[in-house]
């Protein structure tokens, strides 16, 4: 169980750390956070956008990362923020 904790506490400071972010960010890597994040808080609800081509991208986002458990959806979100976010922070 503190494992699990653990991996919860790490990915909650990588969102907090996208939600603090201020740089503007691709809309691949934002695609990429947003499925991994609904995934990690087991959120299934279709994207909720007035716009209906950015709720086509983010379903596909999903769809892309549907193989994953919420454990790798975390693991995943932490690496990219590390490697994409933290890693680019002057």
């Amino acid at each position: 169980m503190k494992k699990k904790d653990s991996l919860r506490k790490k990915f909650n400071k990588a969102v907090q750390s996208v939600n603090e972010y201020t740089d503007p960010l691709p809309a691949d890597l934002l695609l990429k956070l947003y499925a991994y994040y609904k995934i990690s808080n087991e959120n299934f609800n279709n994207p909720g956008s007035k716009t209906p081509l950015i709720n086509a991208f983010k379903a596909n986002a999903l769809i892309q990362a549907q193989h994953l458990d919420v454990r790798e959806a975390m693991k995943n979100y932490i690496e990219l923020v590390e490697k994409e976010i933290k890693g680019k922070k002057s």
